[in-house]
């Protein structure tokens, strides 16, 4: 995978060197030495070359100078990620079909700078983490553990298991996000950008929640969404005096 942008390649860079097998830098590229140095604390070579050529290596997107290859991105499996949110406290996020690429790397990038977030997508019918995903997340995908399920509904069951209490958003009848009181363990649940929560999800909810809409004609995108519902849940544990730290994994 190429991973393209200075946000996304110093991330990885920082935080996950690892996975980095090269890094590939524009001619007259303003940072050239802070990567020089950063590259060659964990061996990995770095190329110098041509606008032109690093165009054709990036297929012509806008690369700030700066791309790397990537290994494929490294999924969790379900029950480690489980066993890691009950650990650490983690929120739990349940991807219901989203599809949007965009949308799954934005989502990646607030749940990434909220912190203590872990995030479980299904197999099918939903976006996965891709070089697209990843250069709209922005390095976010480097602090969110992310398990592929092949039926969410079960994984939720499991969760149930956990203690953790099952939260859908809806665009309706459901309790405002302005008056719900939510609980510390959480599994919240984002339907898809067209269909919502499907229903054999919904007969497992806890709690329904939404954001009042003051204009009723319109509303908000999924990762819009997903980025409100989470900052509140982070909101509302520190005001109950859950421990939220710094994310440094």
């Amino acid at each position: 995978m190429k991973l393209s942008g200075k946000n996304p390649v110093y991330e990885k860079l920082r935080v996950d060197p690892k996975s980095i097998v090269k890094i590939y830098l524009q001619t007259g590229f303003s940072e050239a030495g802070y990567v020089h140095q950063k590259a060659a604390k964990h061996s990995i070579p770095v190329l110098t070359m041509a606008a032109h050529q690093m165009d054709r290596i990036g297929r012509g997107k806008n690369t700030q100078g700066i791309m790397a290859d990537v290994s494929d991105f490294a999924y969790l499996q379900y029950d480690d990620l489980l066993e890691q949110a009950v650990k650490k406290k983690r929120t739990l996020v349940f991807l219901d079909g989203v599809t949007d690429p965009q949308n799954l790397g934005a989502i990646l990038r607030s749940l990434g700078s909220l912190g203590r977030f872990s995030l479980v997508l299904p197999t099918h019918d939903s976006a996965s983490v891709t070089e697209s995903v990843m250069r709209v997340a922005s390095g976010g995908e480097n602090y969110v553990p992310i398990a592929l399920v092949g039926n969410i509904n079960k994984a939720i069951v499991e969760a149930k298991k956990e203690n953790f209490t099952i939260i859908g958003t809806v665009t309706s009848e459901g309790t405002s996000i302005y008056e719900a009181d939510l609980p510390l363990h959480i599994g919240l649940v984002i339907g898809g950008e067209e269909k919502g929560v499907r229903p054999i999800i919904l007969k497992n909810l806890d709690m329904k929640i939404t954001i009042p809409m003051l204009v009723s004609t319109m509303s908000l995108n999924v990762a819009q969404a997903t980025t409100i519902f989470c900052y509140e849940i982070i909101r509302q544990k520190k005001s109950k005096k859950q421990p939220i730290g710094e994310e440094t994994e």
